[in-house]
């Protein structure tokens, strides 16, 4: 049975949609805060997209190995085998992402709150690239 992708799908778009709103002209015309609540749901977009990514990796992995497959893995690992079979692109940049993901409960600190944001936007192909891939082998 083929995975449903449609969650995934309305993740990628919504942080899409939310990185086009913050990276647009017209964040210069409003202020601190409003520009501060805008970066906060790209943040809120990143995170979730990424647990959506990892979680559909698992899922791939369950489904075409053996259930409980990818079960205990680390991180690492996980994204390791899914380079491996083409998943992803770089195991070492999704650990990047996931280190991240983990900074995003520190997103009070304004210098963090920045990292993440930038890494919102680097992450956005790799996930797009994700959901190709796993389109493709979605049988």
């Amino acid at each position: 049975m083929a995975l449903d992708l449609s969650s995934l799908h309305k993740a990628v778009a919504s942080l899409e949609s939310s990185l086009n709103v913050a990276c647009s002209k017209k964040m210069a015309a409003l202020d601190k805060e409003q520009r501060k609540v805008i970066r906060a749901g790209v943040i809120q977009n990143f995170e979730f997209t990424y647990e959506l990514c990892w979680k559909f990796i698992k899922r791939w992995l369950d489904k075409n190995y053996a259930i409980g497959y990818a079960d205990g893995m680390t991180r690492k690992e996980l994204f390791r085998i899914a380079a491996e079979n083409r998943l992803i692109r770089n195991a070492k940049l999704w650990m990047e992402y996931h280190e991240a993901r983990n900074e995003t409960s520190h997103t009070y600190n304004e210098a963090t709150s920045r990292e993440v944001f930038a890494v919102a936007g680097k992450f956005l192909p790799e996930a797009k690239q994700l959901l190709k891939a796993l389109e493709e082998k979605n049988d």
